[in-house]
């Protein structure tokens, strides 16, 4: 007999967003109405993982972990749980209506396109192709996402024009065995490395145009810190791929 239980998670990390996540989560079901969603709190003192827990909603889960790891470890984790539990398709996005839960249909149904002339293994929601925008950031952080990006692509080889969004929609049976290997970030360079990873053992990847929202609840959680680990992070790719093809 097949199975009725959904095939597609969406995984959200979290902390501190008992705020948002409210509204967002009734968002996600409305415009996905067969997923589930995950929820990755990383022991939020505000009770957003109480706020699951109360929750009467066998399509809400809750992974809690024991304080706050980085968005990157969280974003391994939730995938990690896709795979195990054998969900066909993992998208991730923030908690904070940065990312539009109107958007989602539109992205799932890039990467479930049979029509398409090239199967997708990787679909990203992009800011930075024609369609694509932001809204509400100052020109700084414009800026340095730009210079992410450009480095992204250049030093690390990556064939998509937005590498650092983490408002995607992947494909397990080829993210899989990504998923077994040893990552450098636990932060937000996660978002390049494990496209990195995938392109270097033959993954599609394909950019759908995303509107993207400055936070209005919360507060940003990228910090200098974050922002120099993501740069390290990134030169090893780099290395990694120079010594990678000094070696074919």
């Amino acid at each position: 007999m097949q199975s009725t239980s959904p095939s597609i998670l969406v995984v959200i990390p979290t902390y501190n967003e008992r705020e948002s996540l409210p509204q967002l989560a009734a968002e996600v079901f409305e415009a996905l109405p067969a997923c589930e969603i995950l929820v990755v709190d990383d022991a939020s003192p505000d009770g957003t993982g109480d706020w699951c827990k109360s929750q009467q909603n066998n399509h809400l889960k809750l992974l809690t972990r024991r304080g706050k790891a980085g968005i990157g470890s969280a974003l391994l984790a939730g995938l990690r749980y896709g795979q195990r539990n054998d969900y066909r398709l993992v998208v991730t996005m923030d908690a904070d209506f940065s990312h539009l839960p109107t958007e989602l249909p539109q992205l799932v149904g890039a990467i479930e396109d049979s029509g398409s002339d090239q199967v997708r293994d990787v679909v990203i929601a992009s800011r930075y192709i024609a369609g694509g925008s932001i809204a509400g950031w100052p020109l700084r952080r414009i800026v340095m996402s730009r210079l992410v990006n450009w480095f992204a692509r250049w030093f690390l080889g990556l064939r998509v024009r937005d590498c650092s969004t983490g408002f995607r929609c992947y494909r397990m049976a080829t993210l899989g065995p990504i998923l077994q290997e040893n990552f450098y970030a636990h932060g937000y360079a996660f978002e390049e490395e494990v496209l990195f990873r995938l392109q270097r053992h033959g993954a599609r990847l394909a950019e759908i145009p995303s509107q993207f929202f400055d936070r209005d609840r919360g507060g940003s959680k990228l910090n200098i810190g974050e922002a120099v680990k993501a740069g390290w992070v990134l030169i090893r790719l780099s290395l990694s791929r120079l010594w990678h093809c000094s070696t074919c």
